[in-house]
């Protein structure tokens, strides 16, 4: 995929305010910290389209960023980060939740977990609702730049240990935004869901 312009677009927390321009959109959910921001900045070519932070649960909207006028990716707030309220946690959920299920533009979601971690309940959580939803699926392990080389070939290996990927509507894939491991080939999954 050829990224020519980039922008980010809107927050929203309620299907009102949405883009209404009809464009596709492919989603990207994870734990906090998970790399989100670094992947939508690494795979747009852009140093701080998507602010970074070492302080975990800074997102608290869908961030839309629109994509050579043709698509956005959204990026939704991060999950199991125990230092915002239940209350809050709950309205993420809803927040969340409710997008995914009402949205007829959604072509894609893209599951960031920890290449460094074992997948956690919420990520197990998160990828059984998409195969609810029957949405295709991007699985990518990120950070994968932090692991010894002897390590990153287990990565996918354990991933699969606890997480069935072996569904049509899957792929998995490792990912650095460091060293731009498997950009191109991210970049080629979502330009997939688009056509």
């Amino acid at each position: 995929m050829i990224i020519k312009d980039s922008a980010y677009a809107l927050s929203a927390v309620q299907a009102k305010q949405y883009p209404d321009d009809n464009l596709p959109e492919i989603a990207l959910a994870g734990r906090s910290n998970v790399g989100k921001s670094s992947l939508i900045n690494c795979l747009l070519g852009r140093k701080n389209l998507a602010r970074t932070s070492s302080q975990p649960g800074k997102t608290q909207t869908l961030n839309f960023y629109l994509v050579n006028q043709s698509f956005y990716l959204v990026d939704v707030p991060g999950y199991g980060y125990a230092k915002v309220s239940r209350t809050q946690r709950a309205k993420f959920g809803e927040m969340i939740q409710n997008y995914l299920e009402t949205r007829a533009n959604l072509t894609g979601l893209i599951i960031l977990i920890d290449a460094r971690r074992e997948p956690t309940k919420d990520d197990i959580a998160m990828y059984k609702y998409a195969q609810y939803l029957n949405l295709p699926l991007l699985l990518v392990c990120t950070k994968i730049d932090k692991l010894k080389k002897s390590q990153r070939s287990a990565v996918i290996t354990k991933l699969k240990k606890t997480i069935d990927v072996n569904h049509e509507n899957v792929t998995v894939l490792t990912f650095s935004s460091t060293t731009k491991e498997h950009v191109q080939e991210l970049g080629d999954w979502i330009e997939q869901r688009l056509s």
